[in-house]
């Protein structure tokens, strides 16, 4: 039988040979699921998995998983299916989990408080920095071992710093002023919590405007769908 590292070798051999495709968003959006999915595979001790077996874990198609990894080059070999781990390290390449990423957080409030105690950036490869607020009472005190600074700080910090992301939890009011100094201090990509939807006159900045409301009246409307479904269907 094949060893791993062969194994391994054919899998990079055929993802070096392809050239970078166009990729939908569908794909895209997908990428982190595969991803959490074969993290905990890997945490459960498995080795490997056919396409067969992990669209019925995700409830995905398997030949909706192989057209999507194919896209990057495919990972599997016909007959062994896919070695999780490596098929786990390159799905983190791709989504940049292993680029060393830095965020900041503007906003200290309860929204803001609860991204700084998560540790689902670091999970991700994500490492904050620090909090900005205009609140003089926390302007230089730790939230969860994150120091806080005055909003005014967060040019130089982020310039200073090669800051990448920066994380809005401010009132919308103030979203676009704080947005745009982000992008003039060199911040990459902005993750939106301020519930507007933002654009920026800022070449090269990727915005990233997250709406949990829209995700609870989403969840709010399958609710009442099925209820009236079921209503509708009583004698």
């Amino acid at each position: 039988m094949e060893s791993i590292d062969k194994i391994q070798g054919t899998f990079e051999k055929k993802h070096q040979d392809t050239a970078k495709p166009t990729v939908s968003d569908a794909v895209i959006k997908r990428l982190p699921r595969y991803h959490r999915y074969l993290g905990d595979l890997l945490s459960d001790g498995r080795l490997r998995i056919s396409s067969a077996e992990l669209s019925k874990i995700m409830n995905v198609t398997a030949s909706q998983i192989r057209q999507d990894l194919n896209c990057f080059g495919g990972f599997g070999q016909q007959g062994y299916g896919y070695n999780i781990k490596y098929l786990h390290s390159k799905i983190s390449e791709l989504l940049g989990v292993t680029q060393g990423y830095t965020a900041v957080i503007a906003g200290a409030g309860n929204l803001g408080r609860a991204l700084a105690a998560t540790r689902m950036f670091g999970r991700r490869g994500v490492t904050r920095l620090a909090l900005f607020d205009i609140d003089e009472k926390l302007v230089g005190s730790e939230i969860y071992g994150i120091k806080v600074y005055h909003i005014d700080e967060l040019y130089d910090f982020c310039q200073q710093n090669n800051v990448s992301i920066g994380v809005l939890t401010v009132p919308k009011e103030a979203s676009y002023k704080v947005a745009m100094t982000m992008a003039r201090a060199g911040v990459k990509g902005i993750w939106n919590f301020a519930s507007t939807e933002l654009e920026l006159d800022h070449d090269g900045v990727i915005v990233e405007n997250i709406h949990l409301g829209d995700s609870l009246m989403k969840l709010c409307y399958e609710i009442k769908s099925r209820d009236e479904e079921g209503d509708n269907g009583e004698d």
